[in-house]
């Protein structure tokens, strides 16, 4: 039997922190190299405005002070002797300040343009991973982590702009200025800063899990909110207010506690760097006052040691907030960086065409799948052979978990099988694109999935270049015109998150009427008309019995008068086929489906 192909694309998740640290470092990359010119003039704008500033100010100012420490100057001198250091000053903050908003001007237009390209990459990883992958995490938690991954770029720029690339800037100065005039002071100063970084780097990577361990504290928080708030309805039922609000506020102490831990280590980092810089200053002090006695220093010389010496100090003391944002950067971005490294469970493969559906014949072919949860594999079908006739209307029965419901998440690739073959029209499903897949199976589910968008928009939203007179006409088949006519904005009318503002009938019947105007080849109806009152689901009846003429369909249910008028009918139980043939046929078989049929009073046949 052909094992399915998938497993062989799948990527090796990152499982260390250090991986999942130069894993948020190659996405952002990605987004950045993109926009080079951009990141290109951030950094020289950047070194431009540092360099002139605060270096070349002093400088300059040094040979004045040196110039005035020489004797004294008349008063119809001072411009001849002076004129070229109020020129050159006068340049230098010119340039400088043009750096400066060239700086505010790259920094703004990489971080917009890079953030759209953060969040596609992000829409695109969650938009294209599984129902897998989407049924085991919170709605909630993603969107968090997907604002946190861009808010963290936008963090590590402003980080690296200031402090990380002045602070190398004022080093390369700093060096290259004093080093040729005091080079033992210099010497001595580049020790001092060597322990200085090395210490706060060290404590950077102690206090990293803990910014990790905070950021998922906050996600885990985000989740018990949506979680509670997409399920208001029955929290206020149940009556259970005070449970969520329970769970909430457990979730909110542990994000307390990891805060207010990560708080104190660094503060005690700040103290220790803090001790540094004080013997750094003591050296500085030390040398200013002997600097013209023991080595001859001029005075200019002093003050720009000074200058340089203080201004460097203060940028290693900014190292702190730097590193500190950093461990934010990363614990902010780990939780989207995991998602966007996380194996895509149903892929497309490589040069995949689309789907061609002439006559919409359906084979299932020695079928193996298997879910996995918490770890235990549990077996849905093995070796499962079923074929459906191009247009054939075929329902599934059986009792819940008898894998009806999965057999057409597995025709839409909601999931992989891992072994044997489904086919459309001779086309293998795993070889297809997954949209040419589904755009030629019109589904409705059990429940009905709609956007906060208007009626029509959601009726639409598989032909989104239908005509309103289209819309319409779909929505009088689905039997749902009446009820969208009374609302005060009509086909118009916000239907509130997921189809809150409508009866779970009245979202059953608007849902019909999208795979209504799709007008796919194939049509699949899981449970489509549970939802409906007796009246609204006689008239759907007839909509669905004009909708499947001329189609394969494959109509999932629980009430057997949804399937009884169907060409054929199939049982099934613990995923094995057990009973296949028209009503009549399994009545008088007198057999599991005559059983089914026997619990089940009210029912009409056509």
């Amino acid at each position: 039997m052909e094992q399915h192909r998938s497993a062989a694309r799948k990527p090796k998740a990152p499982s260390s922190k250090g991986t999942l640290t130069r894993r948020t470092l190659f996405y952002f990359w990605v987004a950045t190299r993109k926009h080079l010119g951009l990141f290109l003039g951030l950094l020289a704008s950047t070194i431009g405005f540092v360099g002139l500033l605060t270096y070349g100010n002093p400088y300059v100012m040094s040979l004045i002070v040196d110039r005035v420490s020489a004797g004294p100057v008349a008063a119809d001198e001072v411009f001849p002797v002076f004129g070229p250091y109020i020129v050159a000053l006068v340049l230098i903050n010119a340039v400088g300040q043009a750096c400066s908003k060239l700086q505010d001007l790259t920094a703004w237009k990489l971080q917009i343009a890079a953030n759209y390209d953060l969040a596609t990459m992000a829409f695109d990883a969650l938009s294209n991973q599984s129902m897998s992958f989407h049924s085991s995490r919170f709605g909630g938690t993603l969107v968090s982590e997907t604002s946190k991954f861009m808010n963290a770029y936008t963090l590590l720029m402003n980080t690296i702009t200031f402090p990380f690339l002045p602070v190398i800037c004022s080093v390369a100065f700093t060096c290259t200025l004093l080093l040729p005039v005091v080079p033992v002071y210099v010497a001595v100063l580049m020790v001092l800063l060597v322990v200085y970084a090395s210490v706060s780097y060290l404590m950077y990577k102690r206090i990293l899990h803990l910014n990790e361990k905070a950021a998922a504290a906050q996600n885990r928080l985000s989740g018990e909110l949506s979680d509670a708030v997409t399920n208001i309805l029955a929290v206020k039922t149940c009556g259970r207010e005070d449970h969520e609000r329970a769970l909430f506020d457990a979730a909110n102490r542990d994000v307390v506690a990891r805060d207010s831990k990560r708080m104190m280590s660094s503060i005690a980092r700040g103290i220790i760097t803090a001790c540094i810089t004080v013997v750094i200053m003591s050296v500085v002090t030390v040398f200013i006052a002997g600097g013209n006695a023991w080595f001859g220093i001029s005075a200019g010389t002093l003050v720009m040691m000074f200058t340089y010496t203080y201004t460097l100090t203060n940028q290693f003391n900014f190292i702190n907030t730097g590193l500190q944002r950093l461990n934010q950067v990363f614990g902010d971005a780990s939780g989207m960086t995991a998602v966007l490294d996380e194996p895509r469970l149903v892929a497309d493969v490589p040069g995949a065409l689309p789907l061609k559906v002439e006559r919409g014949q359906i084979d299932f072919q020695d079928i193996g799948f298997s879910y996995a949860d918490g770890g235990v594999a549990t077996v849905v079908f093995d070796d499962l052979d079923l074929h459906i006739p191009a247009g054939q209307r075929v329902g599934l029965v059986g009792a819940s978990g008898a894998g009806k419901t999965t057999l057409t998440k597995l025709l839409l690739r909601l999931a992989d099988i891992q072994q044997g073959r489904i086919l459309v029209d001779g086309q293998s499903v795993a070889d297809v694109t997954q949209q040419s897949l589904r755009r030629n199976i019109a589904y409705v589910p059990q429940e009905a999935m709609l956007f906060h968008r208007s009626i029509a928009e959601n009726i639409a939203y598989g032909k989104p270049d239908a005509t309103r007179d289209e819309i319409r006409e779909a929505a009088r088949l689905a039997n749902a015109d009446g009820f969208i006519e009374d609302l005060p904005q009509g086909f118009d009318t916000l239907v509130g998150e997921r189809g809150i503002k409508l009866s779970g009938g009245q979202r059953q019947r608007v849902a019909i009427a999208r795979a209504i105007l799709a007008d796919a080849p194939i049509l699949v109806l899981d449970e489509a008309t549970s939802a409906l009152d007796s009246e609204s689901e006689a008239a759907v009846q007839d909509a669905l019995r004009t909708l499947m003429r001329g189609r394969t369909s494959i109509v999932v249910a629980h009430r057997l008068s949804t399937v009884a008028s169907l060409d054929r009918i199939i049982v099934l139980r613990d995923g094995v086929v057990v009973e296949d043939g028209t009503h009549e046929e399994l009545l008088a078989r007198e057999g599991e489906y005559a059983a089914l049929w026997g619990r089940q009073t009210g029912a009409f046949l056509e």
